[in-house]
This record gives C-alpha cells, sequence and structure tokens, in this order.
C-alpha cells in the first residue's frame, strides 16, 4: 500500500508517547519507607533465627554451623555508633538466649561485638569491603566464643579442661564458615540500607 503524502508535502510522523518514569525509593511517603526498613530488619532478624539451628549442605563444620545472628550485628553495626551496635547485640543475645540457654547470656557475647565493631568503624579501621568484613566476623566469632567460654568457667558448672578444649575444637569451624558465609547476609542488607541512607539525605 503506498503512503499518501500530507498536503504540505511532508509524511505525518507518529506521536511518541512519554515514557512512564519508574517509581524510585524517592517518591515513597517517609512513614512507608521507615515502615518497610523496620519490616526488611525484622525478617531478616527472624531469618537469622530460623537459619541458626539449620544444617544444610555446605553449612555445616564439625556438626558446628555459622553464627547468623553473630553476622547480623557485624553487618548492623558497621554503618552505625556504638551504642547502636551495641544495643542490637543485646536484643539478638536476649532471642537467642530465649531459643537456647539464658546462662550464661549471649547477651554479653553479642553486646560486646557490637561495641567493638561500631568503634572499628568510628576509628576509621575497617573498609566496607566483603574481605574487611569476612575478617571482622571471624576474629568477632573467635572473641565471643573466648567470652563465652569464659564466662562458662566462671560458673563453675563444667570442668575448665572441658570447657577449653571443646571451644579451641568448635570455634576454629565456627569462624571459618561464618565468615565464609558473611557476605551472603551483609550484601542485601547493606545494599538496602546505603539506598535508605541515600534517599534520607536528599
Amino acid at each position: 500500500m503506498m503512503k499518501l503524502p500530507s498536503l504540505n508535502g511532508k509524511s505525518k510522523q507518529p506521536k511518541r508517547r512519554p515514557k512512564k518514569r519508574k517509581r524510585s525509593l524517592a517518591d515513597w511517603p517517609p512513614g512507608l519507607l521507615h515502615l518497610l526498613d523496620w519490616a526488611i530488619t525484622f525478617a531478616s532478624v527472624v531469618l537469622c533465627l530460623l537459619l541458626l539451628p539449620t544444617r544444610l549442605p555446605g553449612m555445616e563444620l564439625l556438626g558446628i554451623g555459622p553464627n547468623w545472628l553473630l553476622i547480623w550485628v557485624v553487618a548492623w553495626s558497621i554503618n552505625r555508633s556504638v551504642w547502636a551496635g551495641t544495643l542490637a547485640g543485646i536484643i539478638l543475645g536476649l532471642l537467642q538466649d530465649a531459643m537456647t540457654s539464658p546462662e550464661p547470656s549471649h547477651a554479653i557475647t553479642l553486646g560486646l561485638v557490637g561495641l567493638i565493631t561500631g568503634m572499628l568503624q568510628k576509628q576509621r579501621f575497617i573498609q566496607e569491603d566483603f574481605i574487611s568484613i569476612a575478617l571482622i566476623v571471624f576474629v568477632m566469632v573467635i572473641v565471643a566464643d573466648a567470652v563465652f567460654g569464659l564466662l562458662l568457667t566462671i560458673a563453675g558448672d563444667r570442668s575448665t579442661e572441658y570447657i577449653w578444649a571443646y571451644y579451641q575444637r568448635v570455634t576454629l569451624a565456627s569462624a571459618i564458615l561464618s565468615s565464609l558465609w558473611a557476605p551472603v547476609l551483609y550484601y542485601p542488607l547493606n545494599r538496602w540500607w546505603q539506598r535508605l541512607k541515600m534517599v534520607n539525605s536528599h
């Protein structure tokens, strides 16, 4: 079919429809955005609590799994104040006590992890990359297990030799697994919190 020319000798060009702009986080109401942030944060904590007793392929070494709650505390504290990190560690420690045993309390060890991680970030001793996060998690697992073993020794329920022989075998396996799996949890959470921080800064 031949295209008929227009009266002025020029063919009519089809009108282009304006493209719809994708809605970004900056377009969300602040209240709804904060609600979404709390929902994602809460869901990530619940996921860590569910993963804690789970032993999936590749997530177990000598019967030990990654310390997911400790990884979460490090991921949270790396971009926040010392007190925010400490408080988050205490809260998650109390949640772990509810799932395991409250004596000695995990709130002490995880609170200490949040405190140290927050201090490291405040002094700018660390960078926010996967290698640094894995290294921090590795060291924090050793610190947390050493403190927990010390608390068990002070309690006097078991022999000192048994406690430290057990933790020497378990701590290294937990530190290795936790540091290897740390980026899996850290990357999506940190990406979300950084995006939210950019939106709030505008």
